[in-house]
């Protein structure tokens, strides 16, 4: 499995030189405060720059949540998070939110800061790796897949394009909202989080998906493409449908069957079909 960093110490609770402090938990982060966070949230690499990366966005999507510390805007706790918030961080934009939400609530409780500095630094290599894997190595070729496959179906251009991004933002959209509600709940056990079965799974089953659209959409679209007309007829939707079905044959026959011998069968399938047609 690839490395996520969960075992790291600094994300863990049961670390017996770093105790959860003995605070009140905090109550459901507000609606309007979850709002002002999550919009923030879409601009995060807004201020990416090769020294801080991120950092600057960090500070300013925490920064809202930080105004109900003491004193408000004009007291020290405030300007003392803030510039703690606005140092360097690298993650996932997408699960920068994980994060955001984490912090907001370590600083409202008052966290020791030199707690909060190790626990931000540890976030770093989980947040991006699984962000990673899950969103641009699964989740936007899958959407692209979608898209293709729609171009096949007789999609006009302006369609397919809207039908992909729409699925792709109801995906992201909702990895951002989930985050930063996750990282308002768990705190600095936000390890809990991460463990999540779509994060640690989802880039598989994903995968698997992919596979299949691709078998299906690539036949179709090249149809398509070509000048082929009616993509429901027998002859592309046959295709369309023996693609996926070989590949996952010939993975049920490795080692008993050389795949040669099976794609010559099917060619030979299709070229018997076509003359007695």
């Amino acid at each position: 499995m690839p490395e996520t960093g969960l075992d790291n110490p600094a994300l863990r609770t049961d670390t017996v030189s770093m105790p959860v402090p003995a605070t009140q938990p905090l109550a459901e982060l507000p609606a309007s405060l979850r709002a002002s966070m999550l919009l923030r949230c879409l601009a995060i690499q807004g201020s990416w720059n090769y020294e801080i990366l991120v950092g600057n966005g960090m500070g300013f999507c925490v920064e809202p949540a930080l105004r109900r510390l003491p004193g408000g805007i004009d007291g020290p706790p405030y300007r003392e998070a803030l510039a703690r918030q606005a140092v360097y961080f690298n993650a996932h934009p997408y699960l920068a939110s994980l994060a955001v939400g984490a912090l907001a609530r370590a600083e409202l409780e008052q966290v020791p800061p030199a707690r909060i500095e190790r626990f931000r630094t540890a976030l770093c290599g989980p947040l991006g790796s699984l962000g990673d894997r899950l969103v641009w190595a699964a989740w936007l070729p899958a959407c692209s897949l979608v898209a293709l496959l729609l171009f096949g179906f007789g999609w006009s251009p302006p369609a397919v394009i809207l039908g992909f991004l729409v699925l792709y933002n109801v995906g992201h959209l909702g990895l951002r909202d989930w985050g930063l509600r996750a990282g308002w709940k768990h705190g600095l056990r936000v390890a809990t989080a991460m463990g999540h079965p779509v994060l640690q799974h989802g880039p598989r089953y994903i995968g698997r998906v992919s596979a299949v659209l691709g078998g299906m959409a690539l036949p179709l679209a090249v149809h398509r493409a070509i000048g082929g007309q009616e993509p429901l007829s027998p002859i592309p939707m046959g295709v369309a449908v023996a693609t996926p079905v070989l590949a996952v044959l010939l993975v049920r026959l490795q080692g008993r069957a050389e795949g040669w011998r099976v794609v010559l069968l099917l060619l030979a399938a299709f070229v018997l079909y076509s003359v007695v047609r």
